[in-house]
């Protein structure tokens, strides 16, 4: 995959390498394995925290490193990406959807107590933000907590919680005030706490390395500590959160795209029909040169709106933008591997069959395709 030397440096470099000399040694072999099995295994998480990977981007003082650098991210994000399932991708770095409120809102006590053990691996953090009564829209969300004392009570549901099975910690947005935006709150709850119950894993279509979990919240007690920031401000820690996740699924559309192309070229180039390799027929040839070029811009685009996030703009629009664009280039590249792949491209243990599934949640996931373009319209003053 080319690497552009505008956005990362000789240290993103080492970094790239370092996690793909990981996913080379920890991953690939077992991957396959992992995959039928709808799991990988938790030591993983404390394998990725051994290597430093799951510390990229937060704070030393917790056991980080790189902190605040989205290169540095991007660069193992593509990496882990190289082992061919996003499910494992996804679930292995929940981290970086439910950490950053702790981060910015939780008590120094409470930040001490869980940051760094989630950093090491030893712990697994989940975001639980998505309803049963309506996944894309946060501002009606129903979850109720009512402050009793030192408690709030917690009554509620979540669902398609990513690493939800697993996890130890989650981040819970929960309704505090009236209805709306101006009433959301941020919780942090810990399995186990009296009236909070953790479904088995949901089956999906794809994603299946990654545990997917329905919560459900019953007079469940949880201490005025554990709230994330202000009273009835969590819905703007929320929608911060959302632009570094929606670049997130970008970078991982854009990369299950550029796997998927690459395993087309590789085909291409050695299977035959009627004697000639399929790469010397122009059909497929101008194929894959549109593939290519559609990654090649998508990727582009991604990468500009990584540097404006890192320099500290907020390009809300364009965010949107990038998540759409790599999502449908990720639609039409999955599906035209597919295609060139014929009948392999149809079966299991095929890679561009695990792409192709894959790949469907990605326009779903962290606010739906409908959704990015109702904040395109809007920030165009529609």
């Amino acid at each position: 995959m080319p690497v552009f030397q505008d956005y990362f440096d000789p240290d993103h470099q080492l970094v790239r390498a370092s996690v793909r000399r990981f996913v080379e040694r920890e991953i690939l072999p077992h991957i396959d394995a992992w995959e039928e099995a709808e799991a990988f295994p938790r030591e993983l998480h404390r394998k990725a925290g051994a290597a430093g990977i799951l510390g990229l981007g937060y704070p030393e003082r917790y056991g980080g490193s790189h902190e605040g650098d989205l290169f540095a991210k991007i660069a193992a994000s593509e990496e882990l990406m190289h082992c061919g399932s996003g499910g494992l991708v996804a679930g292995l770095c929940s981290l970086d959807i439910g950490l950053p409120p702790l981060l910015n809102g939780g008590s120094p006590e409470l930040r001490e107590r869980v940051v760094p053990a989630v950093l090491r691996g030893e712990r697994v953090i989940a975001l639980a933000v998505t309803e049963p009564s309506g996944g894309s829209d946060v501002a009606h969300l129903r979850t109720r907590a009512v402050r009793e004392g030192e408690h709030y009570r917690v009554n509620g549901c979540k669902t398609f919680i990513t690493s939800g099975v697993r996890a130890d910690f989650y981040t819970v947005a929960v309704r505090t005030g009236d209805p709306g935006f101006a009433g959301i709150s941020l919780l942090l709850v810990e399995k186990g706490t009296p009236g909070f119950e953790v479904s088995g894993p949901l089956k999906k279509m794809g994603w299946w390395a990654s545990d997917t979990a329905e919560l459900r919240f019953e007079d469940c007690r949880v201490p005025v500590g554990n709230l994330l920031g202000a009273e009835n401000a969590g819905f703007a820690g929320i929608m911060a959160n959302f632009q570094h996740e929606r670049l997130a699924l970008a970078i991982m559309a854009n990369m299950t795209a550029q796997l998927a192309l690459e395993a087309s070229l590789e085909w291409c180039a050695r299977r035959e029909a009627f004697g000639r390799p399929l790469s010397a027929f122009q059909v497929l040839k101008h194929r894959l040169a549109e593939m290519a070029t559609q990654v090649e811009v998508s990727r582009e685009f991604a990468y500009r709106l990584a540097a404006r996030l890192a320099d500290g703009q907020v390009p809300l629009k364009e965010i949107a933008m990038a998540k759409n664009f790599a999502t449908d280039v990720s639609n039409r590249v999955t599906h035209e591997a597919v295609q060139i792949f014929g009948g392999m491209g149809y079966m299991r243990g095929a890679l561009v069959e695990r792409l192709y599934r894959d790949n469907r949640i990605l326009s779903i996931g962290g606010g739906t395709r409908e959704i990015m373009n109702e904040i395109i319209a809007k920030q165009m003053g529609l």
